[in-house]
Formats: structure tokens, sequence, C-alpha cells
């Protein structure tokens, strides 16, 4: 017993050595941290016994030492003691260690949301640099009227016509199943209950008992996805957020904006139809290289959809009915209601059977029962149509469109103000009226993407029907002529005797299933891929022919290097067109891809591509007259475009804003973003505080040198990168060594495939397994490779350029936040690590072309902290860095793990000694050992049990950096 007491003292004295000392007041990181692991520790104790605890404890003090000095041999120590596991030991241990790095991510949301609410309380911003990572709505009106001297009306003016549309998107980088996340949710509630002020004795023994019953929970749950989601399985996902957070939280965000603008002195509230926020989704709409997602699966969203939101008004009418029970009313209220009473049938028994007609002496209450009454039947409707195609319920008997929703709310919002009781109509009516205005009849706007080749072969099939030539070998001169002309007639294009391919008849029957669902189901059609007006037209031909009656806009994609520089021209040959012009209303969106950008050209390039093609799009744009929507296709990951809302929103170019912001949130954002009412709150706040900012205190334009400067790294940078990724001839097959990038399809997270061509190298690869991949080694090459050959360079070119490096970093929003970010991946990484890795899996020949990355990685690092000045990594940022120095110990020892599993896997002389079995499984009848872990994936090709600890270690990993692609 006495040894065991000694155990326990040392994880936790482990854990204060790693650890700074507390760095404020509220800091309680470190304890939230030691308690979840105590009690995860006695959890795996009484589960598995003894032996498999200290295994834990002592692979993690191993991995602490190594993080201490980073000398490789700890490493390879902990490597022997992970491989002399058995398979059932080697599933409980990674399994541990990622629920521990679980744990360990909770222990910092909670703190972080701690932190925040304390400094509400006091009002106080100012030790956190704040203006930079967090934007409170309140200080920014508070800032723009105090300091940048606007009127607050001119905020009002500018608040309420701006808007946010957040589009979900299914990107397979969200590696936790949900079946997890909602016991990581409980797990959080808990440990923030435990530290609150009032708790009594017995509370706290409740809330202990729940916090162990939802860690054991989610350690037994099995984390691996056995069977590949479907779009389907994607979209109902997606769709829980709206249920558990978002449906609540934007009436109670729009009541904090209300309360933001009267303590600025505007005595009004946001107008309930003023569109601040909108949600889109992807799920089931995006085709692009996923061909699961068929016209059928699209049709099934949209109902879905329908059939979420008319429940969702559903379940609340009946609180407003019971809120609402005045007889006063207005003259124009009254004689609706007596109509309503008129044409009521006396004997209608309505589905339940209590609910008996409402008296003439409750006006309110007979408008809203009949909305009641039509919110079943949308239901209803959408409901069979989904499981039967078509409905015997008419249309007439259910909501078709926002307007006649809208209709009888209004008019009891009217008479309400009417008869002097304001104070009522601004209640829950006034959230509802909310609610109606932002989710709508289909509670999320679907957007189509496809690539533009496939449209081009439809194109082809008809030309080639028609007899007049193959539209694929047509100059773009010729296909716009064509396209035009047909546009401008009546006749219809083909009849149903068209030869179809399937691919030709998938592209038609999408269209169809636009043309035959509500319009306001649909957001934008989107094509990856455009380069030329012809692409964009042939989009709206295609539309027109299958009889869409309200036409979607039609979005081109840039995002290619070489597609973003031709990207300003391209859409101002489109604006020359006067047909086009007509069609679109002075009104363009066009999207942005950031990780195609990333994987093609590296960080750096992409980053001032994208910075100077918005600059462009827009002069092109004002010249022509029309209003540019940038629609910013950013990932999670640095390398793919992601990073922290506030400061990637205040670092784009001046006036490409503009108060409409289209940005996707995909994957494990989601969750980060809506998992939780907090997250959601802050999400909603960030985006609109700093879209408002970004429009009224627009960011400097950088100088010309500054430019200059930047223009000349970019083209170094680009050419390093392709040099290494794209030109070295034995590249791709050390990235496959190196990586566990071969595996990564076997997780099961998203429902497409990772590959667009099943052949071809790093081109053919999509964006996320490329950058998946590399953070699993925790090498993070796509970053900030080609950034250190673009300092070097410039900075042996003359000297005075590190001054001016510097001097842009401090001054210039756009150069901080890309160098920021690049720094913090740094924080990160780890090349030993890495180096483990080749020395393990690369073939030795190869092994001189690791060392040098590695050499560039260190080299980069240096030149960047210069540039920053600072002398360590996230100087700037001490609360990241401690959290940090808190996962990497976990990180480390699934790293181990996985290196030493890829090599089980892949080389079949590779011999180990195991030890004796030493977990034992908790049962009444008898001690089975851990070998039932083994069963659960009975059919991998690989030896027992190598499978699930390699997909346990990379799930881990993924946790560990918070980024999974």
């Amino acid at each position: 017993m006495a040894r065991n007491l000694e155990k326990h003292a040392s994880i936790d004295a482990q854990l204060r050595l790693l650890v700074p000392a507390k760095l404020s007041e509220d800091d309680n990181l470190v304890e939230y941290d030691a308690l979840l692991l105590d009690r995860f520790l006695d959890i795996l104790q009484d589960l598995h016994g003894e032996d498999i605890r200290e295994t834990v404890q002592e692979c993690y003090e191993l991995s602490a030492e190594y993080e201490g000095k980073h000398e490789p041999g700890k490493l390879e120590e902990l490597g022997s003691r992970l491989t002399s596991l058995d398979p059932g030991d080697s599933i409980v241990v990674a399994k541990s260690f990622s629920n521990m790095l679980n744990l360990a991510n909770l222990a910092e949301e909670v703190q972080i949301a701690y932190r925040r609410r304390i400094k509400l309380k006091k009002g106080d911003f100012a030790d956190e640099n704040s203006a930079t990572t967090e934007s409170d709505l309140e200080e920014t009106l508070k800032r723009l009227v105090g300091e940048l001297k606007k009127s607050p009306q001119e905020v009002f003016d500018a608040l309420k016509n701006q808007t946010v549309d957040l589009v979900l998107t299914a990107h397979p980088t969200q590696s936790v199943r949900r079946s997890l996340l909602q016991k990581h949710g409980r797990i959080r509630n808990c440990l923030a209950q435990l530290y609150a002020k009032d708790i009594t004795p017995d509370d706290k023994q409740e809330l202990d008992e729940a916090l162990q019953r939802e860690i054991q929970a989610a350690f037994r749950t099995d984390e691996i996805r056995r069977t590949a989601p479907t779009p389907q399985d994607e979209m109902r996902a997606g769709m829980s957020y709206f249920h558990e957070t978002i449906w609540k939280g934007v009436p109670k965000f729009l009541r904090r904006v209300d309360t933001a603008l009267k303590n600025i002195g505007i005595n009004e509230r946001v107008p309930y139809n003023a569109p601040l926020i909108q949600f889109s989704s992807w799920m089931g709409g995006d085709r692009d290289g996923n061909p699961r997602v068929t016209p059928e699966v699209t049709r099934d969203v949209c109902l879905l959809a329908r059939m979420m939101a008319a429940n969702l008004y559903f379940s609340q009418i009946e609180d407003l009915m019971f809120e609402l029970s005045m007889w006063r009313c207005s003259d124009e209220l009254r004689v609706r209601v007596e109509e309503i009473h008129r044409s009521s049938r006396k004997d209608a028994k309505h589905y339940i059977e209590f609910w008996k007609q409402v008296p003439l002496s409750e006006p309110y209450r007979v408008i809203l029962g009949e909305v009641r009454d039509k919110l079943y039947n949308t239901r209803e409707r959408s409901r069979i149509m989904l499981s039967h195609g078509n409905s015997d319920i008419p249309e007439e008997a259910t909501y078709t469109n926002v307007e006649q929703f809208l209709e009888p709310l209004e008019l009891c919002y009217r008479s309400l103000c009417a008869c002097g009781d304001r104070s009522i109509a601004d209640g829950s009516l006034l959230d509802f009226l909310r609610q109606v205005s932002t989710f709508g009849l289909s509670l999320v706007r679907l957007d189509i993407r496809q690539e533009s080749d496939r449209h081009s072969d439809v194109m082809d099939a008809i030309t080639k029907h028609l007899e007049i030539g193959s539209y694929l070998e047509w100059s773009e001169e010729r296909r716009q002529e064509w396209l035009l002309s047909e546009l401008s007639g009546k006749r219809p294009l083909f009849g149903p005797d068209l030869p179809k391919t399937e691919e030709i008849a998938d592209v038609l029957d999408t269209f169809h299933v636009i043309a035959e669902l509500p319009s306001d189901c649909f957001g934008a059609y989107i094509i990856s891929m455009a380069t030329s007006p012809s692409d964009v037209l042939a989009v709206e031909l295609l539309q027109r022919e299958c009889h869409v009656k309200q036409p979607l806009r039609v979005v081109p994609l840039f995002e290619k290097l070489a597609d973003l520089e031709a990207a300003p021209a391209a859409v101002a040959r489109l604006f020359s067109i006067e047909w086009y012009m007509n069609r679109i209303n002075g009104k363009q969106e066009v999207m942005i891809g950031y990780s195609d950008s990333g994987k093609d050209a590296g960080r750096l390039s992409a980053a001032w591509a994208l910075y100077k093609a918005q600059e462009e799009l827009v002069q092109v744009a004002k010249e022509f007259g029309v209003k540019l929507v940038m629609f910013h296709g950013r990932g999670g990951t640095v390398g793919r475009g992601g990073g922290p809302t506030h400061l990637a929103i205040l670092s784009q170019p001046p006036e490409t804003i503009n108060g409409s912001l289209r940005v996707t949130v995909q994957g494990e954002v989601i969750e980060q973003s809506f998992g939780e009412e907090h997250l959601c709150f802050r999400t909603l706040q960030r985006f609109t505080a700093a879209t408002l900012e970004h429009g009224m205190h627009p960011p400097v334009a950088p100088k010309p040198e500054y430019r200059a400067l930047l223009d000349e790294m970019a083209v170094i940078a680009t050419k390093e990168y392709r040099s290494i990724v794209f030109k070295e001839p034995r590249f791709v097959e050390y990235f496959r060594l190196a990586t566990p990038e071969l595996e990564y399809g076997r997780m099961n997270i998203g429902s497409r495939p990772s590959k667009r061509k099943p052949s071809g190298g790093i081109e053919s690869l999509r964006a996320i397994p490329w950058i998946f991949a590399w953070t699993q080694t925790r090498f993070h090459l796509p970053v900030w490779l080609g950034f250190g050959a673009a300092f070097k360079h410039v900075i042996q070119k003359d000297i005075k350029n590190l001054r001016l490096l510097q001097e842009m970093y401090n001054a210039w929003p756009f150069f901080r936040v890309t160098i920021d970010l690049v720094e913090m991946v740094f924080a990160k990484g780890d090349p030993g690590i890495a180096a483990l890795y080749d020395k393990l899996l690369v073939s030795k020949e190869l092994w001189p072309f690791g060392e040098r990355l590695r050499a560039n990685y260190e080299e980069t690092k240096n030149l960047l902290l210069q540039i920053a000045g600072h002398r360590d990594l996230l100087e700037g940022d001490p609360y990241l860095k401690q959290r940090l120095r808190l996962r990497d110990s976990y990180t480390t020892t699934l790293n181990v793990c996985q290196v030493y599993t890829l090599k089980r896997i892949r080389d079949p002389n590779y011999h180990v000694n195991l030890r004796p079995h030493i977990s034992k499984e908790y049962t009444e009848s008898s001690s089975k050992p851990a070998a039932e872990l083994v069963k659960l994936n009975p059919t991998s090709e690989y030896a027992p049990g190598l499978e699930d600890t390699l997909i346990l270690t990379m799930k881990g990993i993924a946790a560990g950096m918070q980024n999974t692609g």
C-alpha cells in the first residue's frame, strides 16, 4: 500500500515539475488536470489491475523525462517498454493515454471558461492583450465609439446591415465519435461545478461520483468507428449541434447584442429580421470527389433538415401559447381571430384528444393555435416524404415559405405593442421571431459543390447529341458564344433521349432535385477548380434546362496558386458579359480555398497569394459596380488556413469584408465552436465583433516596401517548397515511409475517399490526409517549409531586411498573424520525435534526406524567433505555452507507441520479446485477460491488436495537437 501511495504522489509530482508555476491567481489548470488524472488512474487500476496502472505511470514518467532534456535515449527506453506489451495490453495503454489527453483538453476548456468569467466580472481585459485574441462585443462597440469616435447610430446601422454566414462542412477531420463528445461535455460540466464557490459537501460528493462515472463511461466506450459514416450520418452529426446549442444560442446572443447597444446609448433593439447570423451546410451537398453524395442523399438531407426545423418550432410554440394569455388586442388581430373561429369546424377532433377549441377571449392563443396546427402538418409532410417519397397532406395545409410563417407572428407582435404590452412582445415572441428569421423553414441552407469538369462533360454529351461538335474541344470563346446564345434563346436543349453515362445522369439528377425541392433549402452552387467564365455559364444553363425556378447563385472556387493569380482576370471577363451582369443584380460571391493552395505552394506563398487575390478581386468588382462577398474555405489546422477567428478576420486586406463574411466551419472545429452553450455564444460573438470592427476600422494597407519584400520572399518560398515536395524524386517514398499516411484511411473519419484519384502522387492526395500525416509525426512540414529559405535569402541579400521584417511583424496584422501561427505550430512540433520515425521506418539511404529536413526545421525556427523578437517559442502567450507543456508528455508516449506499432505492421522481420500479459479484465466470474479487446476487430489484416493500437494513437495525437487535418 505504501508503495502505491508513493506512486500516486509521483505522478502529481511529475505534473508539478513539468508545469511552470501558477501564471495568475485564477490559474487552476494544474489542479483540474491532476484531479481528472487521479480519478482516471484509479478507474484504470480498478478495471485492469495495479500492474497496468504502473506501466502507464512509468511510460508517463519516461515521457516527462524526455520532455525535460530531449535525450533520444529516453524515447528508445520508452519504445522497448511499449513494444514488450502483448496486444491486449498495448491497446489498454494506448487507450489510456488517448483518454488522458482528452481529459487534459477538458481541463483546459474549463480553465479558459473560468478565467473568462472572472474577467467579465472584473470588467478587466487588459492583462491578456485581449484585442488580439478575444473580441467581446461590448468592448468592440465601446472602442468604436470611445477611441475611434464613431457615432452610436453609425455603429448601429453597420451592425444591423452586416451578415456572417457560417457554413458547416463535414470535412473528415472530426476524429472523436459523437458518443464520446457527449460524455466529454458531461465531464466538463461536473468539473466546472466542483470548483464553484457555493458548493455543499453533499453536492460535492454527488458531483465527484458523477465525474467518476462519466470518466469510466468514456474509457469503456470503443473510441474507434468500426464503419465509415455515410453522408447522412455526417449531416445528422452536424445537425445535432442545432438541437443542442445553436437553436437556443442565437436568440440569447442577439439579446446580448441588444444589451451592448443599450450601453452605448442606442435604445432600439436589433430588428428581428436583420440577418446578423446565418447558417449554411455542405453536408450532403458537397459532391466534389465524394461519390457517396448522390442526388438522393441531397434530397434526404434537405427533407431531414426541414423536418427538424418544423419539430424545433413545434416544440416551442406550446410554451409561447402559455405565455401569451392576454385578452387585450388590436382590432386588426380581433378580426382575424373571428375569421379563424368561424371557419374552424366545431366538431373537429384535434390529434391530441384533450386540445379543446381555444375560446375567443384568448385571441393570441387562437392565432398561435392555428400556427401550431400548420407546423404539425409541415413536420409530418416532410417526414412522410422522407419515408414514402410523397405525402397525402396537401401543401396548402403546411408552411411553404417563411413569409407565411412570419405573418401571424408579426400580427401578434404589432397587436401587443399597440396595446401597450411592448415589454411582453419583446420576450419569447421576439426570440421566436428571431429564430424564424435566422433558421427559416429549412434550418440551414445547403450549398451544392461540384467539379467544373463534370459540367463540361454534360455539355459535351449535349453538343455531340445535337451533332454540333465536341464542347470539350472548343476554345473558351466558342464555348461562351454557344452558352450565351442558348441562354438567350427559349428552346429546350435536350429531351429524355439524351444518351447518359452514370456520371452525367448524376449531375443532371442533382439539378432535378434542386428544381423539385423548395428554393429556400439551398444556398450557393459552388464550382471547384473553376478557371473561366464558361464554367459559370454552363451551370447557369443547366439550372435553366432542368427548370430550377429560382436559380441558385453560382460561386466559382479558386484554390491552386495559379488559379488564385488568374482569378481577378477570370472574374473581370465574367463581369464583362452583359447577360451575366443582368442576371446577378450587382452581387457576386467568390470562394477562395486555403488548403489546396497551401498544399500546392506552401503556407507563406499561399497566404500572400490569397491576400493579393482578394485585394484584386475587390478592385475588379468595384470597377464593375458589383458588391463582392468573399467566401473563405478555411480548414481547422494552420496548414489549411485555420487559426484564431478574430485574428484571421482582422488580418484580411482592407475593404474585402464590407459587412458580409462567409466562412466554412470544418470537422473538429464545429465541436470547438458549438460543442457547448458558452462556446456557441463565444463563436457568434467573435465573428460578429470582428466583422464589425474590420468594416468600421479597417486594418492598415501594407507599405509598398513590405509588399515588394513579401513578393520576393514568396517566389523563393514556393521554389523551395516545390523543389522538395514535387521535384525531389524520392520525396513521395520518404513521405509514405516516415508518416502514417498509408494507414490514415483506416480511421473511418469521413465519408469521402482520401484520394481524388486512386493512383498518383502528392498532387492527387487530399489536403486533409497530407496535413494529418505530418501532424501525427509532430513535424508539421507543410506549415513551415519554405519560410526558412525565404527569410535567409532576403537577410543575406541585405542585413537591413531583418529590421524591415521585424517592423512588418509589429506594424502589419496580416504578416504578424502568419508568423504567429507558424510559431504556434513550432511549439507543438518536435523534430526529435520525427527523427525516431525516420530511424525505425525509413530506409537507410533516405536518412540524410530526413536529416536535411530537420536541419531546415531548426534553422527556420530560429529565423522566425529572430523576426518576432522572441527568445523562446510562445514567449508572448504564456497560457498556451503552459497548456502545451501539460499535453506534451501524453502525446510523446503515443508517438513512440505509434512508431513502434507501424514498425511491427510494416516489417515482418521485426521481432519483439513480449512480457507476460499484465492487464486484468474485471469480471465477476473469472479474471479474463484484456484479450477481449483484441476481438473488437476480427477482420484486421495485421497481427492481433496492432491496427487498433495504431488507430488509438492516431486519435490520441490528434487530440494532443488539437488539430486533425
